[in-house]
């Protein structure tokens, strides 16, 4: 069999498309929305390469028009649990064994499904299953998802490549083995890309997966998975099942070869999963990988000498836009009182211009939130906040979920630095704002850093660079990703690596090769060319 030493294509980020008017990315766009609504599609699961069916379907629905009918997809059981894990388990070996540019190929070549012949029926998947405009459809299921693939890519190589230092007559490498296991991706609503990356990093570096999708992503999972395939991944490789959570769990964490958990999702199902994992950790052959992105109560904080409107501009960005369900989504302020009524009166105006309703309509900003479970947790706070004396409501705070669930831009200002949706993760476009002392900025960065138990995403708007610097510092651990001067939102694959601490997750970065690391167990092999023959030393012989 031939060898060498493989150089891949040199990964950069893939370019973002306008869909201005009279673009062809716009009319591909519009045409894959309409080919898409045109049929109702039957959503298989896919274990072992085959599409499993059940007698439980389950209808999907635009969350901007819960009537329409976009298709149903088959919900398994503990039976297609088990089977899915077997299904990954048969598929180690040989997965694990294949070299690893014929992997590198599988996922280059998905990648430039996605920016070709898949690009719009990703995006319009989204669009449609997600209620994400085309542009948020655009950076997510197209740009950052290609990105992972050949980042990942061309990380994976980086990480084969660390090897250790050897000495005379002996040569030191590492093997870096995939997880003695299979892998359990379990992945959230809001980025497609997150749900494709998730089984896709893991499996690159030779790992076998178990994928459960939310239940509101799987109308897109399901063009993931058609993705993979023309791209020539194995049967049994990724496996993709529609099971809900405890059925699941219940299964997969008391498995023996459970190797590994890959999370996006909320801080309270994660610590639950952790709190199981060690309750049965003497089940296993091995002790699991856990890596975990989760909450956030990102934050942005200006300086008195911020500028008013680019501060306004990345509030209004940051809070509203896919109706706030980012993780890194802005959802507290705090701004200096010498710059609030001007501030305010930016943000007002902009609440105004917003234009909300169907992603199909490329003049809306905003769309419906994902259903009506967010639907009811956030319009509770908001009802709260209207009866309360502490709270003003700046602007929306209006609600309507007879066709759509749809909620305005709302914008709360609070007398109580510790008011509840200063506090708590309402994943919605809801953005809090305390007003305070100008000359008190130390005091705000005291409050920034200790309101919250997140740790994910936050901003500084500044331009007195010691207040910069002096931000950079007390908010050390306050967020994984800082921004200087712009929105806490928008991590690119291969520039701004994402992740972060305290109640927001493991801090593992996906988008980089650090996340790669944990998927992998390294194996030291020291090779002596001419070993001793004599067990005594010179320093043993007689004067």
């Amino acid at each position: 069999m031939s060898k060498g030493f493989f150089n891949v294509p040199i990964a950069t980020n893939e370019p973002v498309l306008s869909y201005a008017p009279g673009s062809s990315e716009r009319e591909n766009l519009k045409k894959a929305l309409k080919e898409l609504k045109s049929s109702e599609k039957d959503i298989p699961m896919h274990i072992g390469g085959q599409e499993v069916r059940t007698n439980n379907k389950k209808k999907i629905s635009p969350p901007y028009d819960h009537q329409f009918t976009l298709g149903h997809f088959h919900e398994g059981d503990a039976s297609h649990v088990k089977q899915a894990i077997e299904a990954a388990l048969s598929a180690k070996e040989m997965w694990n064994n294949l070299s690893w540019e014929h992997r590198a190929s599988i996922f280059l070549k998905a990648a430039d499904l996605l920016a070709g012949p898949y690009r719009a029926k990703i995006n319009a998947a989204t669009v449609l299953g997600q209620a994400k405009t085309a542009y948020q459809a655009e950076i997510d299921a197209a740009c950052e998802f290609i990105d992972f693939l050949r980042f990942n890519v061309q990380y994976m190589t980086e990480i084969y490549m660390e090897q250790p230092e050897s000495d005379n007559g002996i040569w030191n490498r590492v093997e870096h083995r995939a997880l003695e296991g299979f892998i359990f991706a379990l992945t959230p609503f809001n980025f497609t890309a997150i749900a494709g990356n998730l089984p896709a990093s893991p499996a690159m570096m030779g790992n076998t997966i178990v994928w459960k999708p939310a239940y509101t992503q799987i109308y897109s999972a399901q063009v993931i998975m058609e993705v993979f395939k023309e791209a020539g991944l194995p049967d049994g490789v990724i496996n993709l099942v529609y099971v809900d959570g405890p059925t699941a769990g219940d299964i997969i964490f008391s498995h023996p070869d459970f190797a590994g958990l890959h999370f996006t999702g909320s801080t309270q199902v994660f610590q639950n999963i952790w709190k199981t994992i060690g309750t049965n950790i003497d089940k296993y052959k091995t002790y699991p990988r856990i890596v975990g992105e989760t909450g956030g109560k990102d934050f942005v904080i200006a300086h008195r000498s911020a500028d008013a409107k680019a501060l306004a501009t990345a509030l209004t960005r940051g809070a509203f836009e896919f109706q706030g369900q980012k993780c890194s989504a802005a959802s507290r302020a705090y701004i200096p009182s010498n710059l609030w009524d001007e501030v305010k009166g930016y943000l007002v105006e902009d609440a105004k211009n917003i234009k909300m309703g169907s992603p199909e309509d490329f003049t809306n900003f905003m769309s419906a939130v994902i259903d009506k479970k967010s639907f009811d947790k956030i319009t509770k706070y908001m009802d709260e906040a209207k009866k309360s004396s502490l709270v003003e409501v700046v602007a929306g705070g209006n609600y309507d979920g007879s066709k759509g669930y749809f909620i305005e831009p709302t914008i709360l200002k609070v007398e109580d630095s510790q008011y509840e949706t200063m506090t708590e993760e309402l994943f919605g476009p809801v953005l809090t704002i305390y007003v305070y002392d100008e000359n008190k900025f130390e005091d705000a960065l005291y409050l920034v850093d200790n309101t919250s138990t997140y740790g994910l995403t936050g901003s500084i708007f500044s331009q007195d660079r010691y207040a910069i610097e002096l931000a950079c510092k007390k908010l050390e651990h306050s967020a994984g990703n800082f921004y200087i001067n712009d929105k806490p939102t928008g991590a690119v694959v291969g520039q701004q690596p994402f992740g972060g601490s305290r109640a927001s997750g493991t801090n593992d970065k996906a988008g980089s090769k650090f996340n790669l690391l944990r998927w992998v167990s390294q194996r030291t092999i020291k090779e002596t060319f001419v070993p001793p023959k004599d067990f005594r030393y010179p320093f043993m012989e007689k004067e």
